[in-house]
């Protein structure tokens, strides 16, 4: 059994993937897999991937998404610990060491998130684990801040899955990701259920990230991720939260989803 399996989902990706995976096996870690599981990509991606050796190529026959594809890759994953990586991502080379130390350091931590910072401007935070809030949103910690604030460990409400690890024994327990989810939101899901169960999602700042953004959908807001995101964010509270926390917080919820449909409203 390896130490920890590198699932990265991807579909219709193959311009990120050189840099990502070149970044992957450039690791100071040796025991370690990389899977890359392929959501039915049609732009070559796969003939990329029959090129690159030490990579195990899971061969999807359509779009899944994003819970979808890892799920597939976790199941296949022969370790004890497993890390989520998005295809659109540039690792440093401690990236595995340092989110295994910080895993490995209370076992009831389920997830920790790594320290994303934005690709094209690497002074500034893309996520450093996310939260959530009583208005139902979900959000990024630190996210267009300066990456110098945000250097201390910390306990997060979710670890965000585009670069995060997990233990592969409690994924199972909870069941996986929630493919009713496809993409979006399915990182705060599976969060808020491990904390449900009593376990930590934590922030680990020493395991560096650099992060495109939006790989997946191609742009912040589209028709695509605001329609995702906002049904997954009613289904988010439907799922986890308490029949007596949703009344007692339906005021809040409710301006919450009054708020974000005004704003997509304009986009």
């Amino acid at each position: 059994m390896r130490q920890v399996s590198i699932v990265i989902p991807n579909y219709n990706g193959k311009h990120f993937l050189e840099d990502c995976l070149k970044a992957v096996f450039a690791q100071t870690i040796e025991d370690y897999e990389v899977i890359v599981v392929d959501n039915g990509s049609t732009d070559g991606s796969l003939e990329y991937l029959e090129t690159v050796p030490d990579v195990r190529v899971i061969a999807l026959d359509q779009n899944y998404g994003f819970c979808g594809a890892v799920n597939a890759g976790i199941r296949a994953a022969d370790s004890e610990y497993v890390i989520l990586l998005n295809n659109d991502t540039e690792v440093a080379k401690e990236f595995a060491q340092e989110l295994l130390a910080a895993i490995k350091s209370d076992e009831r931590i389920f997830s920790c998130s790594s320290k994303m910072i934005q690709f094209h401007e690497r002074t500034l935070m893309d996520d450093a684990g996310d939260y959530y809030c009583a208005l139902g949103w979900a959000f990024g910690r630190g996210k267009g801040r300066l990456e110098e604030l945000y250097n201390e460990p910390a306990e997060v409400f979710a670890s965000c899955a585009g670069a995060a690890i997990y233990r592969k024994k409690m994924l199972e327990s909870l069941g996986y990701f929630d493919e009713n989810h496809f993409a979006y939101l399915e990182d705060i899901d599976i969060g808020y259920r491990a904390r449900i169960h009593g376990y930590k999602n934590v922030y680990a700042p020493k395991a560096i990230v650099y992060h495109v953004g939006s790989g997946f959908s191609g742009s912040a807001h589209n028709a695509f991720k605001v329609k995702l995101s906002s049904r997954n964010s009613v289904y988010l509270a439907y799922k986890n939260m308490p029949f007596l926390q949703i009344i007692l917080n339906s005021p809040f919820l409710l301006l919450g989803h009054a708020v974000k449909w005004l704003f997509f409203l304009k986009k």
